[in-house]
């Protein structure tokens, strides 16, 4: 069986980064995954100034909407970057919230799917074969965890 997820307030909507479980990364607490990932765009760049007004967005959507704007310069290296950083801080949040880490523990080996209709990177897309790398990035950090948990079983 696929796990399909998108909207918070749906089946499995922790899964999203717009959920509210906020991450403390490099010492500053990120009320959502997305605020954290929409401000890592603009480091080091001529932009960095929006970085302060995405952290402070009143909610995910947003700090969304500050990131995605098309005249900002993001960083050089974001196309490498981008994977890593989500990866890092999809992890952080899964480590943190030990009631979201349950559910993601409890999906066993089934495959993750953002079921997004607009995003065909991160999420599958409208036609449904879009690259799901938010999804594949939940599954290797659910395969983490679990080594995580079985290392502090053997180490306790």
């Amino acid at each position: 069986m696929t796990i399909y997820f998108y909207k918070v307030w749906q089946p499995y909507g922790c899964f999203s980064n717009f959920s509210l479980h906020g991450i403390h990364i490099q010492g500053i607490y990120w009320p959502t995954v997305e605020h954290y990932y929409q401000a890592q765009k603009f480091v080091g760049s001529t932009d960095a100034a929006i970085i302060p007004l995405i952290h402070a967005a009143a909610t995910p959507e947003e700090a969304a909407a500050l990131g995605r704007c098309s005249t900002r310069q993001l960083r050089r290296d974001w196309d490498l970057v981008k994977t890593e950083i989500m990866r890092e801080a999809v992890l952080k949040k899964f480590l943190t919230h030990t009631d979201i880490r349950e559910v993601l523990l409890n999906t066993g080996n089934e495959i993750l799917v953002e079921n997004s209709p607009t995003d065909s990177f991160w999420g599958c897309g409208a036609n449904k074969v879009g690259q799901n790398h938010l999804g594949k990035t939940l599954m290797s950090v659910r395969e983490e965890i679990r080594k995580l948990q079985s290392l502090t079983v053997i180490y306790e």
